[in-house]
């Protein structure tokens, strides 16, 4: 009998144990798994947020190959449409005035052709610059030479060696052009808190 009364104390104790064992086992994988749930929330919104960004990044060079597809084509084109200008160019007034109907028929088929090509190019994009009168830019210019002049403030485009263009915001070739020199220097902008009536 001394055995049938230690063995229940024994076995409570063995299962008081074994639950305390439980309850702080139960504890430790509940948190342990908050822990790996947040931290894998953290993850999937890192992953969400850099998917977006890739997609966006996408896009953008989705949209800038569109645009700027043409560039290298128009660019070799350009010399096709400076061609025709010059030909068109090296035609004397007079000539031109006096020119029999094969002729006159000759000149309008080159200048249809070069408003064609100028249109098509603005069609797909490209523009030409024209920076006659505008403060040069080395962004949009390049100087060829100086022209002293001193009606016009300095740096002044005031004559256009050869025609710039651009696709969108970006440069294809720049003007080339001359730029006054000698003339009155640009008004500074005057500060507007600063009082001149006193």
């Amino acid at each position: 009998m001394t055995d049938e009364t230690n063995t229940p104390p024994a076995d409570d104790a063995a299962t008081a144990a074994d639950t305390g064992a439980g309850n702080e086992a139960g504890l430790d994988p509940v948190e342990a798994l908050r822990a790996e749930n947040a931290e894998l929330k953290d993850r999937a919104l890192r992953v969400m947020a850099e998917m977006e960004n890739l997609r966006r990044r996408t896009e953008k060079e989705i949209k800038d190959i569109r645009q700027y597809a043409v560039a290298g084509f128009a660019r070799d084109v350009l010399t096709v449409s400076d061609n025709l200008r010059r030909a068109l160019e090296a035609l004397p007034g007079d000539a031109r005035d006096s020119a029999d109907a094969g002729l006159t028929a000759l000149i309008e088929g080159v200048e249809m052709t070069e408003r064609e090509l100028l249109n098509q190019l603005d069609k797909h994009g490209v523009k030409k610059l024209d920076p006659m009168g505008q403060k040069f830019d080395p962004n949009f210019h390049q100087a060829m030479f100086e022209v002293p002049n001193p009606n016009v403030p300095n740096n002044t485009v005031v004559q256009v060696v050869q025609a710039g263009y651009a696709i969108a915001d970006r440069v294809l070739r720049p003007a080339l052009v001359g730029v006054a020199k000698g003339g009155p220097k640009d008004a500074p902008a005057q500060d507007a808190s600063v009082d001149t009536t006193a």
